[in-house]
């Protein structure tokens, strides 16, 4: 098999199976562990899939920037934010994460809610300016483009002194092993931050997301409350995630 056939199986392969062994493949293909391991290298290099130990998992859609994504809003997010957005009662404190799902669940929001939002991202904050009742809290530090939110220690610090009652938080990936990854490094500490200081934490993630890796980790499945996902996989394959105390939420 040429380097370009083996390159287009494993891509089938991490459609079919949700992810690659190296091992396996190798004794599979009739090739050396090397050449999977080179394989896989070069692929990560193109953005096409995510290494970890012994193989590779696929990689994030979130990986593109906040512009593309927020082009590119689907039903099935819209529908994750509304439920999102119905978790917050009056009076609350709460968490509101990075990505454009916590953009729609902010706009969401019912106009007459009485509310405290502590943000780090300005255009969750932006669509919360016309809700008479909320108390937006923008959380200071520097701007992190490509995902539009703000990062770094004052960012961080700034998190450590709230106790909030939810965090809504922002997926990049989640994988019932690896545990929730971001792109980011600094991003993941303002992450672990916030999941640290908040009684109840509700991921907000697509189908896309799931069984997904990124470079930095954030914590492990067991760090969140609930997941908020979409009706678009089958219910097994949240049985690894219920199993670990994690309630799933259809939208």
């Amino acid at each position: 098999m040429l380097a370009a056939e083996r390159r287009h199986y494993i891509l089938d392969l991490l459609k079919r199976d949700g992810r690659i062994v190296a091992q396996e493949l190798s004794t599979e293909l009739g090739v050396s562990e090397d050449t999977i391991r080179r394989d896989l290298r070069e692929m990560a290099a193109e953005g096409l899939l995510q290494r970890v130990h012994g193989g590779a998992l696929p990689r994030s859609p979130a990986l593109v920037s906040f512009r593309t994504r927020e082009a590119q809003v689907s039903p099935a997010k819209i529908a994750v934010a509304a439920l999102a957005a119905s978790l917050i009662q009056p009076g609350m404190v709460v968490f509101l994460g990075s990505g454009t799902t916590n953009v729609q669940a902010a706009a969401h929001l019912p106009r007459d809610l009485s509310a405290t939002i502590i943000t780090n991202s300005p255009p969750a904050a932006v669509a919360l300016a016309d809700h008479p009742g909320v108390e937006v809290v923008v959380i200071g530090g520097r701007l992190y483009k490509h995902a539009q939110v703000t990062v770094g220690s004052e960012a961080v610090d700034a998190v450590r002194r709230v106790r909030a009652d939810l965090y809504l938080m922002g997926v990049c990936s989640l994988h019932p092993e690896l545990g929730i990854s971001i792109q980011d490094l600094e991003e993941a500490n303002v992450q672990r931050a916030m999941i640290a200081n908040a009684a109840e934490v509700a991921a907000l993630a697509t189908a896309e997301k799931m069984g997904t890796a990124a470079p930095y980790i954030i914590g492990s499945i067991s760090d969140l409350s609930a997941i908020i996902t979409d009706a678009l996989l089958p219910d097994e394959v949240f049985e690894p995630y219920r199993a670990q105390n994690v309630t799933i939420l259809r939208a």
